[in-house]
């Protein structure tokens, strides 16, 4: 034999109350989606599309630009500068890891991808920021390394030359002596 359980109907008081927090719930998620989508997010213009590579954290940019306050004013330009891509502000490094070498670009940056409430130099708090960006090559953070390493010391042989090393032919005697032949 099998035993029976009874179901008491369910009032409806109780049946409101069910339906009522499923629109809560429904509500709820609705508005943690839109929050979401609302986030601050960069944009970006293509003005030349490259065909090389796409820099990630871990490269160096080598790149040229011009960046914009929201009223046109230029706060900041470069050619040929090497910018580590994932130590930059957040809005500049996501802007970086869409590109490609040999391209063109135009970024628009909000403040909150920025310097946000803080500012930084000439670029007052809460600014949105615009930046024109040329991607002319990526190397990794070794390359790097290496490459200013090399620089470094062709800097310091060109000094050497141009002074005058002691003992060096036709350079100077610190005692006096004519140069030696």
């Amino acid at each position: 034999s099998t035993t029976a359980v009874p179901l008491r109907p369910v009032n409806k008081g109780g049946l409101a109350v069910l339906w009522i927090g499923l629109a809560l719930l429904g509500a709820a998620a609705a508005a943690w989606a839109l929050f979401l989508s609302n986030a601050p997010q960069i944009s970006i213009e293509t003005l030349r599309p490259g065909s090389g590579a796409t820099p990630t954290d871990t490269d160096v940019a080598i790149i040229k630009y011009e960046g914009r306050l929201s009223d046109g004013n230029v706060f900041d330009q470069g050619d040929q500068v090497p910018l580590p891509v994932g130590r930059m502000i957040a809005g500049f490094s996501q802007g970086l890891k869409q590109m490609k070498v040999g391209g063109k670009y135009r970024l628009h940056i909000p403040s909150e991808l920025a310097y946000g409430s803080t500012g930084q130099g000439p670029i007052p708090a809460n600014a949105d920021l615009t930046f024109d960006v040329e991607l002319l090559d990526v190397k990794s953070e070794e390359e790097m390394q290496q490459m200013m390493m090399m620089q470094q010391m062709m800097q310091q042989q060109m000094q050497g030359q141009g002074q005058g090393q002691p003992g060096a032919p036709g350079a100077p005697q610190p005692d006096g002596a004519p140069p030696q032949p």
